[in-house]
């Protein structure tokens, strides 16, 4: 199912979005290095332009651009990733992800559309693995009625969003939404793209963390559907 394509998120005013990106592209530049940037680009096929900051050197200057400012409110922290992802360098936009993680509580439902035009925006496992987990994640689990928005991930043409879909539970432990899961995991079933076949062994590798009779049954029962890789990775701690 494609969704119909939607209009880039308005980027909202934000004084501390100013305060943060005018500190930000004075600070990360200082620490760049061209060399790691060719390499760190070419590991991440070539999905945008770095400026090579390792990352515990990138964390560290992140502390300092954030230092002494106010905790973020929803606002906020829309526009600072979006004003991240439109700068070029994939280490704006790690810092963005980064501070989405730290403070997605803050985020309600009407966050949704700019979290898919950050999954589906220069789009990569390095930034979409992150916000699944740990910003879509939170969000639904706070705001029940995004399973419903969910539903529709699952079956977008996208292989991001559809990837989100599957990895947002990753960290819910017993409070997965087994149905969803494994229901999901038969949608995609037969999916053709590596990352998605990947991301249904992962998630269902997590799962079993918490229930790995409840996967391997599944698995069990699914196994002419599933692929080899899907297969081999949900089953890979429990046999």
């Amino acid at each position: 199912m494609s969704t119909p394509a939607q209009p880039a998120p308005v980027v909202p005013a934000s004084a501390l979005a100013d305060t943060v990106l005018h500190r930000l592209v004075r600070v990360y530049p200082g620490a760049a290095d061209p060399e790691r940037a060719v390499q760190a680009a070419a590991y991440m096929k070539d999905v945008a332009p770095f400026l090579g900051i390792p990352t515990p050197r990138r964390r560290e200057l992140s502390r300092t651009v954030l230092a002494g400012t106010d905790r973020p409110d929803e606002t906020d922290l829309t526009a600072i990733a979006l004003r991240c992802w439109e700068l070029p360098e994939r280490e704006y936009q790690y810092f963005a992800a980064d501070l989405l993680r730290r403070h997605a509580a803050r985020c309600s439902a009407g966050f949704l559309p700019v979290l898919r035009h950050l999954v589906s925006t220069v789009p990569w496992w390095d930034t979409v693995d992150l916000l699944a987990a740990h910003v879509a994640g939170p969000l639904v689990a706070a705001e029940p009625e995004l399973r419903t928005a969910m539903d529709g991930w699952i079956e977008d043409d996208s292989v991001w969003i559809a990837r989100t879909a599957l990895l947002h539970q990753l960290r819910y432990k017993e409070r997965t939404d087994t149905g969803r899961l494994f229901g999901y995991c038969l949608l995609r079933a037969e999916h053709p793209d590596f990352f998605i076949r990947k991301a249904i062994g992962w998630s269902l590798r997590e799962y079993a963390k918490t229930d790995p009779d409840a996967v391997r049954d599944f698995v069990g029962g699914a196994r002419d559907r599933l692929s080899p890789l899907s297969v081999r990775e949900a089953l890979r701690n429990i046999g």
